[in-house]
């Protein structure tokens, strides 16, 4: 396998970047079920309008978004829904290690409770005991 040119690797980076902002994710989420117009996402991220207009730059620059518009109002589109399928993957990842980690725990905490209730049988075997020999000494 060939190694990548550098300019390859920096183009790709600069895709995930414009991925790893969460206002981001959220426009997208919020996108995902068709345009919107910069005022319903300022209302829909409780953000203000610059901010929303800043991601919106970005994407739409990076090709990700399409702007249309009518009369006063801009609206937003996702021009390509591989990002949503890419999201998917990732998200569903992430689900998998999250059930990973929570089967780890349980585990451990099924280990302890067993290993707990162990020592207090162990513990109530031996005062029986105790209580046995002192009774035949008595």
């Amino acid at each position: 396998m060939e190694p990548v040119s550098t300019d390859v690797v920096q183009q790709v980076a600069a895709y995930f970047s414009i991925l790893s902002e969460p206002m981001r994710l959220k426009i997208l989420n919020l996108l995902r079920d068709g345009e919107k117009c910069v005022q319903d996402l300022v209302e829909l991220t409780a953000t203000s309008q610059a901010n929303v207009s800043k991601h919106l730059k970005v994407m739409l620059q990076a090709g990700i978004l399409a702007r249309r518009s009518e009369g006063t109002a801009a609206y937003y589109s996702v021009t390509d829904d591989l990002i949503y399928e890419l999201c998917t993957l990732v998200c569903d990842r992430l689900a998998t290690r999250i059930e990973q980690q929570a089967q780890s725990i349980r585990s451990f905490s099924l280990a302890s409770s067993t290993h707990a209730v162990g020592h207090k049988f162990a513990y109530r075997s031996l005062e029986q005991e105790s209580r046995g020999s002192r009774g035949a000494r008595n």
